[in-house]
């Protein structure tokens, strides 16, 4: 069973940046796709970043929603990854989830919620 622990999120106004991190408790992170994912109240739950086991350009996916102002990266040797949200808007606001996926198992973590708003 893989353990992922969010954090980071918090109240930031219109135009600001957060740093979300999520760190993993498998040894083996370095072969597994993370992702971030993120809820609002009444929607499913939808993909914000996604990155492979290599961190070359290929690798990383973007929602058009987050396109050029979130960055999704990995530090497989302090099993965290990383998404750096910048130009916050309050349509970002939400629950954000880490998800890491290997072949057919789906892990996720507890949440962590960012909210944008003056």
């Amino acid at each position: 069973q893989v353990q992922l622990v969010e954090s980071g999120g918090g109240l930031v106004q219109p135009g600001g940046s957060l740093r979300l991190s999520c760190a993993a408790s498998e040894s083996l992170f370095s072969l597994y796709t993370m992702g971030w994912y993120r809820q609002t109240p009444g929607k499913e739950r939808e993909m914000v970043a996604r990155i492979g086991v290599t961190t070359r350009t290929a690798s990383i996916i973007y929602a058009d929603s987050v396109k050029g102002r979130f960055n999704i990266s990995r530090d497989n040797a302090q099993r965290t990854v990383y998404l750096q949200m910048n130009s916050l808007t309050p349509e970002d606001t939400a629950v954000y989830y880490c998800r890491a996926t290997i072949a057919s198992s789906v892990y996720w973590g507890q949440g962590t919620q960012v909210t944008v708003s003056s």
